[in-house]
């Protein structure tokens, strides 16, 4: 039974009434059809208007945009739909995860490593003016997910670290600041928790090996503190929580464990029984193979709604899926009680966002009011002085290194490590959209403070520039490392190692004797920086000195500088989670 009347939602009569005598005059192609958020792939008028006259899907997400065709594709989602949509985005570190030239404020581990509640209060705020000013009503934001396994790169720079009450106390703090925004909704993630397994719920299954008791005081006390607060949402993720599923039935076999999106044991009696949560739950992509890799996928839909999940995160063909579930309510697979239930808080949310209120033209904003929220200055004022007081020292060996000035140092080598590169970035670089080289950037920053300063070429980047020029590349220079230490180190009075990982792992050339690796830690002052995945000091731990930046952007780097220019005394920022990665050697 959904209570509207209660948390989240505290609808008047009035507004139960309209959710109760909009699914009576529903057809059947329309409830299911509620079911659904879906992934916008154009914003051509046609297609919207098809997607809402034949599917009536009941939220949209849309894929990265410019603000302005962001805000034409909204208008248009709501002016086909019946019923108002969602329009979800994810503003988990800034305005960017809304459009494209929105504002980026700081990942969830930047803000962490600040140690100050009020920025993420002002992530949840800005952010999600940003995305209200497109039109946008929900944010699939906070991340609630605890780093307890530093191989896990999934949510490594995404969740607010490893402590659970600061985890808790963050989110609490986004989503406080995200309510300011009248009409918004924050749907926490990934139920019932990210952040023990190393693997990639994306591509390979994803297991929290928590016990009842371990849970209860980390992910649920995330969770039931949300939960207090009127937190509207939740997303499932495609999680296995296999300790606390035999808890509750003790019957359940391997074979009959299933990730936590179909799973009642999690889904209806963990969450909706155990934690008393009233609000809607939306599923995690339904393309990711912690899910798919269960059962078929005519199967998949159905299990997913009456495992407890009330809306489906995308079609995949959108008149296959639609037709599935369609199927499955009208064969009775999917019952009666259970839609009415998933209806209930689809437009129980709605009401309370008070969308059912609004005209067509009123439930986006008008084109003026994009203009003067989108990058605010404020909001780029408040990231830069998140990016000055997030930086963190976080390994100080020798403890004379800094501070780093002319007179001490100067010539200075950059030395840039970049990851493996997922597909995405591949794709991004045949497209030729490579954004800024940070090495680059840091080095004009460093001239500017009167150093000399030089990039490192690394063997295998001399030999590519062989074979570009139409030449046969010589391997000696692969084998060519190996010389006196003496004709490595004159050239330079420190090297900076700069890694700029956002996923992933570092990728090193691997040369022998090349200068990719610092070997040569004690043959002159080495400063190690990781500038996105926060645990690369278990790739480099010989690194002496160690510092995290968490991301490369502008005002990061000019924050960096300033820091490693004052001393040790100017980084402010506190190590959210171990990155000593729990190892021995790390230490030494």
């Amino acid at each position: 039974m959904v209570e509207l009347e209660k948390k989240p939602y505290y609808l008047t009569d009035e507004d139960c009434r309209w959710v109760q005598d909009t699914i009576a005059q529903m057809t059947p192609e329309e409830k299911v059809g509620q079911l659904f958020f879906q992934l916008t792939q154009s914003k051509d008028e046609t297609y919207i208007r098809e997607l809402m006259e034949r599917y009536h899907v009941g939220g949209c997400r849309y894929n990265p945009a410019l603000g302005k065709d962001v805000w034409e594709l909204n208008r248009n989602l709501q002016k086909y739909s019946k019923i108002p949509l969602f329009l979800a985005c994810n503003t988990e570190a800034g305005g960017d995860g809304a459009c494209a030239d929105g504002t980026l404020i700081g990942s969830g581990v930047k803000i962490a490593a600040t140690d100050q509640r009020e920025y993420a209060f002002a992530l949840g705020q800005m952010a999600n003016a940003e995305a209200a000013a497109l039109g946008c009503n929900m944010a699939f934001a906070p991340v609630c997910d605890i780093l307890y396994n530093w191989q896990n790169t999934e949510v490594a720079t995404r969740a607010f670290g490893s402590d659970p009450k600061r985890v808790a106390d963050l989110s609490l703090e986004y989503m406080k600041g995200a309510h300011t925004n009248k009409g918004f909704a924050c749907v926490a993630k990934h139920f019932p928790g990210n952040g023990q397994d190393f693997r990639d719920a994306h591509l390979s299954n994803n297991v929290n090996d928590s016990t009842v008791e371990q849970w209860e005081e980390s992910y649920g006390y995330v969770y039931r503190t949300l939960i207090e607060n009127d937190l509207e949402a939740i997303m499932g993720g495609h999680i296995f929580l296999p300790e606390y599923a035999r808890a509750i039935n003790p019957d359940l076999t391997d074979d009959d464990l299933m990730p936590s999106t179909l799973s009642p044991e999690i889904m209806t009696e963990l969450l909706r029984n155990r934690l008393g949560f009233n609000g809607m739950v939306v599923s995690d992509a339904s393309h990711m193979v912690s899910m798919t890799d269960r059962m078929r996928r005519v199967d998949m839909l159905p299990r997913a709604i009456n495992a407890g999940c009330d809306m489906f995160l995308f079609f995949n063909d959108p008149d296959e899926d639609f037709h599935t579930m369609l199927n499955a309510y009208q064969t009775g697979v999917i019952s009666e009680e259970r839609m009415e239930e998933a209806l209930t808080r689809i437009l129980g949310l709605k009401a309370h966002l008070g969308l059912h209120r609004k005209k067509k033209e009123e439930l986006v904003p008008k084109r003026e009011y994009l203009e003067k929220v989108l990058g605010r200055e404020a909001h780029k004022k408040m990231a830069e002085r998140i990016s000055r007081d997030c930086i963190t020292l976080v390994k100080y060996k020798d403890k004379d290194v800094l501070p780093v000035t002319p007179g001490r140092y100067p010539r200075i080598m950059i030395v840039s490590i970049t990851g493996k590169g997922g597909q995405l970035e591949e794709l991004m670089k045949m497209m030729g959209r490579t954004g800024n080289n940070p090495a680059e950037e840091l080095r004009k920053k460093l001239c500017a403070q009167g150093f000399d300063v030089f990039i490192y070429e690394s063997p295998m980047e001399r030999m590519r520039k062989q074979i570009a020029a139409g030449e046969t590349p010589s391997l000696d220079i692969y084998f060519a490392g190996k010389n006196a230490i003496s004709e490595f180190t004159q050239n330079m009075d420190l090297v900076i190692t700069l890694c700029d990982v956002p996923s992933g792992r570092p990728s090193f050339g691997m040369s022998k004797g090349g200068g990719e690796i610092p070997w040569y830690v004690f043959e002159l002052p080495v400063i190690v920086v990781g500038c996105g995945q926060p645990t690369m000091l278990a790739d480099i731990p010989q690194a002496r000195t160690y510092i995290n930046t968490y991301d490369a952007k502008e005002h990061t780097l000019n924050a960096l500088v300033e820091c490693l220019m004052e001393g040790p005394e100017a980084f402010r920022g506190k190590d959210p989670i171990d990155s000593y990665c729990g190892l021995l050697d790390t230490h030494l």
